[in-house]
């Protein structure tokens, strides 16, 4: 049976590919890193598509490694850019890491949780006291950064580093800056109290790294100019609503469509999140976890949208039950 490398032997199929004039290194799109199979699955020989359910047991079959069936699918599933994924990311996001130079410790850095809203470009504000030591740190110097995981408890995720230097809101901008923080945080009262003001973290360079050999990016940057061009997907806003409803109701239903859909025996399956091009689902093979991308045939243009395209992936997929 074929074996599957260990993560620290995977990284020698890494490959440099440009990216707007960088070099960001993508690391093959499998999900070995989460996943050992430790006997292959048999599926039964057909001439259909890739989509086509998976049959197991079938003494006709020819037997096939797992790890090698899931890499095979994810190197071609849809998925968003990596500046779309960054630039959703960090719009749906409100907390993360400011990283600052600390005036206590000279030479050192000094970390602080902080809540944040993007504005409109994509620029991060924050609201910040006066009294705090990462204000003290940038009245000082405002060169910072803003570290966000898509899923702070999974060592694979994405992660977004967002380098850039503090500017103060002016006035003229205060109402709409305002509007756009309390929009995340109804319930940031002390935004008004004398000793808070609002600063912007204006974009310079943007580095984001993924797990080693998962689904998901890999690693790179990008200008600040960059980020601010790509677009916020506009489907990952429903992605909580909707993925909770399946999870709840529906994890049957999301194991039939990921089965279909890529081909992959998985014994059970359930919704991390969506965006208008597919849905990223955690999925369990023999004890084994790992992450795949499952498609939307098309692109979704809205929530019902969304759910239009579960019935329809749900339908094709039953008969082959």
């Amino acid at each position: 049976m074929a074996t599957v490398a260990p993560p620290s032997l995977i990284f020698k199929f890494r490959s440099p590919t440009a990216f707007n004039g960088r070099t960001a290194v993508h690391f093959p799109r499998s999900s070995t890193a989460f996943f050992n199979p430790r006997t292959p699955f048999s599926m039964a020989a057909s001439t259909e598509s890739t989509s086509q359910t998976v049959a197991s047991g079938d003494a006709n079959s020819n037997e096939i490694d797992i790890s090698k069936l899931i890499q095979a699918h994810q190197e071609n599933a849809a998925r968003l850019s990596p500046a779309e994924e960054i630039r959703t990311l960090l719009d749906q996001s409100v907390r993360g890491m400011l990283s600052t130079f600390s005036r206590s410790f000279e030479g050192y850095p000094s970390g602080s949780l902080v809540d944040f809203a993007c504005d409109a470009d994509g620029t991060p504000v924050l609201a910040v006291s006066s009294l705090a030591e990462h204000a003290k740190n940038l009245a000082t110097n405002p060169k910072c950064s803003l570290l966000v995981a898509k899923q702070p408890e999974d060592r694979g995720t994405l992660v977004v580093t967002l380098h850039g230097d503090v500017v103060s809101v002016s006035e003229e901008d205060r109402p709409a800056v305002r509007a756009a923080y309390l929009s995340k945080h109804p319930n940031a009262f002390w935004v008004d109290f004398g000793d808070f003001q609002f600063v912007y973290i204006k974009p310079k360079v943007i580095r984001y790294v993924s797990g080693v050999a998962t689904a998901s990016l890999g690693s790179g940057e990008l200008s600040g100019e960059e980020y601010k061009a790509a677009k916020v997907d506009p489907i990952a806003q429903f992605s909580k609503p909707v993925t909770s409803h399946m999870n709840r109701d529906h994890t049957e239903d999301t194991k039939i469509i990921v089965r279909h859909w890529t081909s992959i025996p998985v014994d059970s399956a359930i919704m991390l999140d969506l965006d208008s091009l597919g849905i990223n689902v955690k999925a369990s093979y023999q004890g084994d976890s790992f992450k795949l991308r499952v498609p939307f045939p098309r692109r979704a243009e809205n929530r019902k949208d969304v759910k239009t395209l579960v019935v329809e992936m749900l339908e094709a997929a039953k008969p082959h039950v």
